[in-house]
């Protein structure tokens, strides 16, 4: 089920109809768990966004006026993103970027109302480095949603998460609950 291109626990792009579908658009709706953090145009990251499951949902949030910019290390998730947004209409608002195995790679200028990293952080090869990259991404007063997968990521491995994100500066927000899994909200 992995891809093994990349180190750690990375979902292959040959899987992807599990992470968008029907029965999960049941259980995990995206504009549930992302909608009250969205507002009309937003710049927004969806980090780990894979074939664009909140990507789309968060367009139509921002509006007109705002834009997402879907990151991913697999160029097949970027492509499904890009064929899903093509057929929305909403190509102008979608900005796609196939990131690096330890770096998200947006210009230095890049800052974001919104970063959403959904079931992915446990993902990457040092949390740390990334946290520090999410951080610098996110604008004064932004908001960061982190959500782990309680199936993958345990309390323990959570809160060593949360401690990394707190020692590097940013500032904890929330901890919601109903957003699909271990959930933290955070600021700079």
């Amino acid at each position: 089920m992995y891809n093994k291109n990349f180190r750690g626990d990375v979902c292959s792009h040959s899987h992807s109809f599990f992470l968008d579908n029907f029965v999960r658009r049941l259980i995990q709706n995206p504009k549930r768990i992302i909608g009250e953090y969205i507002q009309k145009g937003d710049t927004i990251i969806d980090i780990g966004c894979g074939p664009g499951y909140f990507t789309i949902d968060m367009a139509e949030l921002t509006g007109e006026t705002g834009k997402v910019i879907a990151v991913d290390l697999q160029k097949e998730m970027l492509d499904k993103v890009g064929k899903k947004a093509a057929a929305k209409n909403l190509t102008e608002r979608i900005h796609l970027h196939q990131c690096g195995q330890n770096r998200i790679g947006l210009a230095p200028e890049t800052k974001a109302d919104f970063i959403l990293a959904f079931y992915m952080v446990h993902e990457t090869p040092d949390q740390v480095a990334f946290l520090e990259q999410v951080k610098k991404l996110l604008s004064p007063g932004g908001r960061f949603l982190l959500v782990e997968p309680i199936f993958h990521v345990s309390k323990g491995q959570f809160k060593n998460i949360l401690t990394f994100a707190i020692k590097i500066g940013f500032k904890q927000v929330d901890m919601p609950r109903g957003k699909g899994g271990r959930s933290v909200l955070l600021s700079v």
